[in-house]
């Protein structure tokens, strides 16, 4: 019972000695931390106050043992602040996690650092490793950079998924890596062996509140696809609805989630160690691209962009699948199953048997469309996604031929909504501005819309941006039929960077999208000019919003906003005159009226206050000191001297506070 009443009391001091240093130091220190610190103070404390001791005799007032106590608690409690000023100093708060957190995740780091070093061998044993040590030979050349890509590329694809993905991401990119690169990593494929159907059933039981025979009438349980993320059924309801079910892999977010960090960490490495790798962006590029690959795993947002993006729809001959929302969840989408094919199945003239045979994933799924205007469908999908980017601001991101089919019906359908572009009002209006300056070959109307859709730098050159983008203009949308869209959109995306402007990624989005439709375009309708059908877009729908009557219902909207200004704006001025005309006119400014400036001030001068009195109270503790007469508190010690000892606790406390602020990191 009394080593528990011991223990208990010891516990209670420590905790003490821990809170008072906190206190003093004015800020947050971890359980750990503090509590180590306040084990010192403890340990010190006692033989402290026997050493002070030890100099008090018998004939002493009753009160010196008591000063020297109160002192030798203080040293002790100094101690502990000056432990946790160096432990700050040298491991700052949030660097390491605590030991709660690190025996937690302490199998999740094991995990994570062998798929770390497993990423590193397959990068040097592709050749990649003096690139993440910042060295770039042979890149300076055209078929060194070739090289370079053909090994990101193999090893991107035996990384696995995530891998892949930020591969094809990067690979819609011409604004940040060269073109070798792009065309490398487009060759990237994401299919991968079906999982079994064991594990997808326990997913679809667990999504549908119930067994797959009871939800469903009949279920194919072989897929029609599989990727690296889902796999595809084909299914029908009991209601007889033919549908499709979309079934996220069962592990696939742990695997992710893993990679992912792993990206980032080469982010960071890649940005503090490698030029190159801060020139382009290197750490928000893998934030963005976590963002986007994270979104693709919950089927709910999927759910809502193609929910979205049939609201806005507008085109009866674009269809979009409809949802089954009771059926749908986190992990499973159930979907209207269109009739028809991919454009990437379907006939393109001219084409022979053994064309067919040569390319893979064709099989028999090829539609002949020979009947079928195809310059028509061209023209009805170009106007349906510009409507999407220009007009209703949510946008299908990723239209290949693979996500484009051929109903039977005629019309075509939109499939795989994962990548979904938004835009707000002011960017679709900067866009619309940029895409009519375009159609009237304005160089300088085109540069100031350009201006409105990146961040403007501080400085940039005007005049050479005005004459670059006239030479692209003339380049590329002065001739006929039979432009390369894709090389048009790399031209502009290097006339961008080479100006020091960041494309933002919504913008990079439209870009990408509308450099994707129109290899799908050009399959569906050979010969079909993007460039041609967008000016013509413009002028026709953009041309019906400035029609007299939409003008006058602008302005006619302005004034009524401006109105009540208006109203007000002569008694202001002449009150304004009239105080100009006694001499009464004056300025009020109010200094410092942000939150946030008077907290930065007021924190600056509280740290010179305590620096002010942390160097007199130690000035004025050194001249006590220095002072040999006075009267004797014991043999060897004045009172002048004690004076002088617990100023000089006072002033290294109010020098600590000083010192632990500016280690910190979050002052």
């Amino acid at each position: 019972m009394v080593s528990i009443v011991i223990g208990v009391t010891m516990v209670v001091i420590i905790a003490g000695f821990a809170m008072a240093a906190r206190r003093l130091l004015n800020l947050r220190f971890g359980l750990f931390r503090a509590f180590l610190a306040g084990a010192l103070a403890f340990l010190l404390a006692g033989p402290l106050a026997q050493a002070l001791a030890g100099s008090v005799s018998p004939d002493d007032a009753a009160i010196t043992p008591l000063w020297f106590l109160i002192l030798a608690v203080a040293c002790a409690l100094l101690a502990s602040m000056v432990f946790l000023a160096v432990a700050e100093a040298l491991v700052p708060t949030g660097s390491l996690p605590g030991p709660v957190e690190f025996v937690r995740s302490l199998r999740g780091r094991i995990v994570r650092s062998r798929r770390y070093f497993a990423i590193i061998r397959i990068l040097a044993r592709h050749g990649l490793g003096p690139y993440l040590r910042g060295r770039r030979p042979d890149v300076d050349a055209a078929s060194g950079r070739a090289r370079l890509a053909r090994s990101l590329r193999r090893a991107l694809d035996e990384a696995g998924v995530t891998f892949v993905k930020m591969g094809q991401i990067l690979s819609t990119r011409p604004d940040v890596l060269p073109a070798e690169f792009v065309d490398e990593l487009a060759l990237l494929q994401d299919k991968v062996a079906p999982a079994p159907w064991a594990e997808v059933e326990r997913v679809l039981a667990a999504e549908l509140s119930g067994p797959v025979e009871e939800v469903f009438a009949e279920f194919d349980r072989q897929p029609l696809a599989s990727a690296s993320i889902a796999q595809v059924y084909a299914a029908r309801l009991h209601s007889g609805a033919r549908v499709v079910v979309k079934v996220r892999r069962p592990g696939i977010t742990e695997v992710v989630e893993r990679d992912l960090d792993i990206v980032a960490r080469l982010a960071r490495t890649l940005d503090v160690r490698t030029r190159w790798g801060r020139a382009i962006g290197v750490r928000d590029l893998a934030r963005g691209f976590a963002e986007a690959l994270r979104e693709e795993l919950d089927f709910r947002v999927e759910a809502a962009n193609m929910a979205a993006v049939a609201t806005g729809s507008r085109d009866a001959a674009v269809h979009v699948p409809s949802l089954y929302p009771s059926l749908c969840g986190r992990r499973v989408l159930v979907m209207e199953r269109l009739d028809g094919a991919p454009l990437g199945a379907a006939s393109v003239p001219g084409e022979t048997a053994q064309d067919k045979a040569d390319q893979p994933g064709r099989g028999d799924q090829a539609v002949p469309i020979d009947g079928t205007d195809r310059a028509a469908l061209a023209r009805t999908l170009l106007d349906a996604l510009l409507r999407q980017i220009m007009l209703d601001g949510v946008f299908h991101a990723d239209p290949h031929p693979g996500n484009i089919m051929l109903l039977a019906d005629g019309r075509l359908g939109l499939l795989d909504f994962g990548s979904v572009g938004r835009l707000d009002a002011s960017l679709r209006a900067s866009l619309q501005r940029l895409l009519l300056a375009m159609d009237r070959g304005d160089p300088l109307a085109v540069s100031d819309a350009l201006l409105e859709v990146v961040p403007r730098p501080d400085e940039i050159d005007e005049r050479r941006l005005e004459r670059e983008l006239g030479r692209f203009m003339a380049r590329h949308m002065s001739g006929g039929g039979g432009l390369d869209g894709a090389r048009m959109f790399t031209d502009l995306f290097r006339i961008v960077s080479g100006h020091g402007l960041s494309v933002p990624p919504e913008v990079a989005a439209v870009f990408r999208t509308l450099a994707t439709v129109e290899g799908t375009l050009t399959r569906l309708a050979p010969g079909f000019d993007l460039v041609a059908e967008a000016r013509a877009f413009a002028a026709r729908h953009f041309a019906e919003q400035r029609d007299a009557a939409t003008l006058r219902r602008a302005v006619t909207d302005e004034m009524a906003a401006l109105l009540p200004m208006l109203r007000r704006l002569p008694r202001r001025v002449e009150r304004i005159i009239g105080a100009a005309e006694h001499g009464r006119l004056s300025v009020n400014v109010r200094l410092f009226a942000d939150e946030r400036d008077r907290t930065h001030v007021t924190g600056m001068l509280h740290q010179v206050l305590l620096t002010v009195l942390a160097a007199t109270t130690g000035i004025m503790a050194v001249l006590l000191l220095g002072i040999d007469s006075g009267p004797k508190v014991t043999d060897q010690v004045t009172l002048y001297q004690l004076f002088a000892y617990n100023l000089l606790v006072v002033a290294s406390v109010l020098a600590l506070r000083v010192l632990v602020l500016i280690f910190r990191r979050d002052p």
